[in-house]
């Protein structure tokens, strides 16, 4: 069989800001932490600017945009102000996701088809801009499908429930996201994913050919602390290719 695509490594850097955040003081910066990303093999640099600016700031994203060489994937509310950042910035990337002030951490996919209204003329204003937007959406046939109505060219699918459960259980969830990568591609859709991966459940994501792209940083973030963060990057970007390469 023909070994399967290259399947890109965004690195998330949010919680080396909120390291920093938590003392107000300089350090630990997420420049540094996405140069050192970068050269640990990382394919681009993941980062969300929330409504409270709990992790990244504003600045970061300023100092991101013009300082790094790796394409730069905004996460984003669906909000006016948002969409405002995006367009001064141009990120290579900007993925809307859902956002509550009270969540500590994204729970669940947006709902597309439900925000329909909402969605489309800022997914119109970002794409006018050339910025490739992103979906973060369940693994589900009618968010895809939306996905496609409202002009999204990406969707990256929530691997959170996934990660979450075990045995029988996440064996179906697993089937459903296989199913929903494939749909992605019927539909003409590039297909992402992201959410809990780590080393022990990355492998079954990884190997679906048709998910292009994972995006992951929490555990990338924890495991940097006893090992530090290039080698937990390259020890992640080995066993996705593994994967990868077993399944081919």
């Amino acid at each position: 069989m023909p070994a399967l695509p290259y399947q890109r490594l965004g690195v998330n850097i949010d919680h080396v800001a909120t390291v920093r955040n938590a003392r107000g003081t300089p350090t630990p910066d997420p420049l540094r932490a996405a140069h050192l990303a970068a050269k640990a093999g990382a394919d681009g640099i993941t980062a969300h600017l929330r409504e409270d600016r709990r992790h990244i700031v504003d600045d970061d994203i300023a100092r991101l945009k013009g300082a790094i060489e790796l394409p730069l994937n905004f996460e984003m509310a669906a909000t006016e102000e948002m969409v405002a950042i995006a367009l001064r910035h141009r990120p290579h990337a900007a993925c809307i996701v859902p956002e509550k002030r009270e969540e500590r951490t994204t729970e669940g996919g947006l709902d597309a088809v439900g925000q329909h209204n909402h969605l489309k003329p800022l997914v119109a204003k970002l794409s006018d801009a050339g910025i490739r937007v992103s979906l973060f959406i369940e693994a589900d046939p009618r968010q895809l499908e939306m996905a496609v109505q409202l002009g999204a060219p990406v969707v990256e699918l929530h691997t959170g429930r996934y990660c979450e459960i075990e045995g029988a259980e996440r064996e179906a969830e697993l089937l459903r996201i296989q199913k929903a990568a494939a749909h992605c591609q019927q539909l003409g859709l590039e297909c992402h994913a992201g959410h809990g991966l780590n080393y022990e459940n990355v492998g079954p994501i990884a190997a679906i050919a048709n998910v292009r792209e994972l995006n992951i940083g929490h555990f990338l973030i924890g495991e940097a602390i006893f090992v530090g963060l290039e080698p937990a990057i390259r020890e992640m970007r080995r066993l996705m290719d593994v994967a990868r390469g077993a399944a081919a």
